[in-house]
Parts: structure tokens; sequence; C-alpha cells
């Protein structure tokens, strides 16, 4: 994954309305354009846990005690910085207007009738 943090600078978070002929673009059919973005959307959202998962594990303690919980800022900062991140739709559906998506089709169906 490239960096996320650079991806995501210029980002907007908040939900903005799209014009539906820039997304269906080349395809014709706006559900084959929301599958692609909803399967990149979710590779990103693994991704982003597993990332941050990874980096809080670092802090991770082994105690029996309660009582010793211990605040690491360096901590609370990484947690603030995930949960400013735009949702990972927001992100899928920039990358697939910016064409930085590559997709392709496994086999090709057939949804009419050959006589």
């Amino acid at each position: 994954m490239k960096d996320i943090k650079s991806k995501v600078q210029n980002l907007n978070p908040s939900i903005q309305p799209r014009n539906m002929e820039v997304m269906i673009g080349e395809h014709k059919n706006i559900y084959e354009s929301l599958v692609v973005i909803t399967k990149r959307a979710k590779q990103l959202n693994v991704d982003l846990k597993k990332e941050l998962y990874q980096k809080l594990e670092e802090f991770a303690e082994t105690s029996d005690a309660i009582e010793e919980i211990h605040e690491n800022k360096e901590q609370i900062e990484i947690s603030k910085f995930y949960e400013r991140i735009p949702n990972p739709v927001i992100i899928s559906m920039d990358e697939f207007l910016n064409e930085e998506v590559h997709y392709r089709y496994t086999e090709k169906k057939k949804y009419y009738d050959e006589d």
C-alpha cells in the first residue's frame, strides 16, 4: 500500500455529491462501478486495520494489574491520526475517479439467451 498519509492529505473527509455520469465512465453501468469501488474500500479497510494494529502492538504491555494503565502520548497521536483518516469508501472513490484503481473481469457472464 502506498503511503496513506500522503494519499489522504488533501482529501475532504466529508461526504460530497458526485456526478453519476463521471462515475459510470466507460462501464455504462453504475453497478459495476460501485462494485469496483466497494471491493477497493474493503481492501483499504483491511490494510488500515492491519497497519493500525501493528503500530499499537508496539505499545502493548502484558501486565496483570488493572491499576497500572499508562497513557502514552505517541499512542494517542497514532490513534487520533487513524480517526481523522477519511472513510475507506471516500478514499476508494477518489482513486476510482482518478483512474488509480486497476481491475479486470475474471469471466464474462452472459445475461441473455443466444439462439
